[in-house]
């Protein structure tokens, strides 16, 4: 029975990890994660990214029924995920964005993407990011649909964080991504099957198909980048890889929802 509670206590924990490492909630464990415990706790961040989901999605549903128009619920949806997770992953894709762009040197890359400041590649980077997640909420308009949309799309694009952060290597010594480790092989196919699990209960096999397709081709693109500029991953890339993965995963949503 011990054994059992230590597992479940386990789980608990790096679901906890997970959620404070994806959120504002405040549900840190009580004592810092030690060494590692990040990088195990990865398999959850599809589960962070199913709550974060399902916010926008009490939201969108709110929305409509104060009979807003499904343009505004999709806005509010999103800034409700948006507040929920503090920007973070909109803000290492804007990070990322200046670094890649404007950046001559690996050294002036890697200091634009510690620059609070944002450029004019971030600020493109997030207004096509922001516009693609709106249109395609938008588009699908029914409340049910927009909530399986949401769900699917915040699970499946976190699921594939840890394979990015096991296969890719740290471009840094110190930062979010060089603290958290290399996930275990465990966690990594773990979160994956989250993902794909998620993407076939909303989307169907065919879609799941194009899903996991879409989301490898997107991990693989900004792996080549991340090596060819700045010489490896960071927080902010991870966070890059989020948003390109959310937005293609709503517009595979938009295409097949009605």
């Amino acid at each position: 029975m011990n054994g059992y509670l230590d597992i479940a206590s386990d789980l608990l924990t790096d679901l906890r990890v997970a959620v404070s490492l994806c959120t504002r909630v405040p549900v840190a464990p009580a004592m810092p994660a030690g060494e590692g415990e990040i990088a195990r706790a990865s398999w959850a961040l599809p589960l962070a990214g199913l709550l974060i989901g399902l916010a926008g999605a009490v939201v969108y549903w709110l929305a409509t029924r104060a009979h807003l128009p499904p343009q505004a619920a999709a806005a509010l949806a999103l800034a409700a995920t948006i507040l929920l997770t503090g920007a973070m992953h909109e803000d290492g894709l804007a990070d990322t964005a200046d670094g890649f762009g404007g950046g001559k040197t690996r050294e002036d890359k890697l200091r634009i993407m510690r620059d609070s400041r944002i450029g004019t590649f971030g600020a493109c980077a997030l207004v096509i990011s922001l516009m693609l997640r709106w249109s395609a909420i938008s588009d699908i308009q029914n409340p049910g649909s927009v909530a399986i949309a949401l769900v699917v799309a915040h699970t499946a694009s976190r699921a594939m964080l840890p394979a990015f952060m096991r296969l890719v290597p740290t471009a840094r010594t110190d930062g979010l991504s060089a603290g958290a480790g290399q996930p275990p092989i465990r966690s990594t196919i773990i979160a994956l099957a989250l993902g794909a699990v998620g993407l076939a209960a909303g989307f169907g096999a065919g879609a799941m198909l194009v899903g996991l397709l879409t989301l490898a081709a997107i991990g693989g693109l900004l792996a080549w980048l991340s090596l060819k500029q700045v010489g490896g991953q960071t927080g902010d890339v991870l966070g890059a890889v989020e948003q390109m993965g959310e937005a293609a995963v709503l517009l595979i949503g938009a295409a097949v929802l009605f």
